[in-house]
């Protein structure tokens, strides 16, 4: 009951009709914040694109200068040496032929997979496994490469990957609420400045409609992200 009555009580905070600066948004997650556990703060962009077009894709990946605060289990597929040089970088599993077998057998408990060029052919059949939960290494965010140990320190570090999802929206976990003000602030606009980057040169009319911040128990925020340099 009372987890209820503080999330009526967070809501009530939130004028739902106003644009909130950054710095505002933050102070009011801030201080609805759950008492039990580290809240994961989240960032949703609705952008005026159309991801059915492959010249409206919106993908990348962004370094967060404070990392994300997230505990990121890491799978490199690739063989001799560079499995050790793997996990010596701080991989969580590394290997070949056997890591094919299980995600065969269904297993994708991980939040990352790198692998390397020549392990791409046998990876790229179980597409069907790895695509829909976003797992599939892909060369244009670093995670098909020969150098497993800057993409695994990289990924450990708070690189993240981000792609546009077929509503147009671009949805990602930013900071932690154990970080402070300011390096909520530091990610969120590294985060925001990217996305505008990435434009497509094919849109045309508005391309950021809706910025919204939210943590996992508390409200959701829009933000004027037009004030975000």
């Amino acid at each position: 009951m009372a987890s209820g009555k503080r999330h009526s009580g967070n809501l009530n905070k939130v004028n739902k009709d106003l644009d909130y600066s950054l710095d505002d948004a933050v102070a009011i997650l801030k201080e609805s914040a759950a008492p039990k556990f580290d809240e994961t703060i989240d960032i949703s962009v609705n952008l005026g694109v159309d991801p059915r077009h492959a010249d409206q894709l919106v993908r990348g990946t962004i370094s967060m200068p404070n990392g994300t605060g997230k505990e990121v289990s890491i799978l490199v597929l690739a063989k001799g040496d560079l499995v050790d040089s793997a996990l010596s970088a701080g991989a969580d599993f590394a290997g070949s032929d056997e890591y094919l077998e299980k995600i065969k057998s269904g297993w994708t408990d991980v939040d990352s997979i790198i692998a390397t060029p020549e392990m791409m052919p046998e990876l790229g059949k179980l597409g069907r496994v790895l695509g829909p939960r976003g797992l599939m290494p892909n060369p244009k965010t670093g995670t098909v490469t020969t150098d497993v140990v800057k993409a695994v320190k990289e990924i450990k570090a708070g690189k993240i990957e981000y792609k546009v999802e077929k509503n147009g929206i671009v949805h990602v976990g930013v900071a932690k609420m154990s970080f402070d003000n300011q390096q909520i602030v530091e990610n969120v606009s590294v985060f925001i400045n990217a996305i505008k980057k990435a434009k497509p040169a094919a849109v045309k009319g508005i391309y950021m409609k809706k910025v919204t911040l939210s943590s996992t128990m508390g409200p959701g925020i829009r933000i004027n992200h037009d004030k975000i340099s």
